[in-house]
């Protein structure tokens, strides 16, 4: 007797709400503002999947602004860090400012938090709506799986995705 098994692998069909897109193109575009502007651009911000799990949302009061920073935050990426919940998944972007040794840059990061704690059906979920986020993310450069504590608070791990041993400072602070 014969058999024959056919696996079909099919992404999640979740969406991307169009908010998300709309705050990545504000926190991509750098065009010239009013200083009022530019503190209401988002530094960092976090992505959920809304309780039906058919669309990836903007994160209600998961985020920072430029205009927080040396205000009520004084580590951006240290605070960015805190936003991530311990049991489940996010996505992320992270505007970084760093140095390297030759000049000042500012880079988008998107992240995939899936943390060991998280339960194996969100892992599955966020995992499989991932390029769902990435394809609406046109020129990211960095991409960041990440998962566990342990893999992000270390400032460091973030300078190697941005460019290795070429960054010196990463949010105003040395490596």
């Amino acid at each position: 007797m014969f058999c024959s098994c056919f696996c079909v692998f099919q992404a999640s069909g979740v969406t991307v709400n169009d908010e998300v897109i709309k705050v990545f193109n504000e926190m991509k575009v750098r065009k010239s503002s009013t200083s009022d502007e530019v503190k209401r651009r988002k530094k960092a911000v976090l992505f959920c999947l809304s309780d039906d799990k058919k669309k990836i949302i903007v994160e209600t009061g998961k985020e920072i602004l430029v205009g927080d920073v040396g205000e009520s935050v004084d580590d951006p990426y240290a605070s960015f860090v805190k936003l991530l919940p311990l049991n489940d998944c996010r996505y992320g972007l992270y505007d970084a400012t760093y140095e390297t040794k030759e000049s000042k840059k500012e880079d988008l990061v998107f992240i995939f938090w899936a943390p060991e704690g998280a339960p194996l059906k969100s892992k599955m979920i966020y995992a499989s709506s991932k390029d769902a986020i990435k394809k609406k993310f046109t020129g990211i450069k960095h991409e960041w799986q990440v998962n566990g504590l342990d893999d992000i608070q270390d400032r460091s791990t973030l300078a190697d995705k941005l460019g290795g041993n070429v960054v010196v400072s990463l949010e105003g602070r040395p490596l």
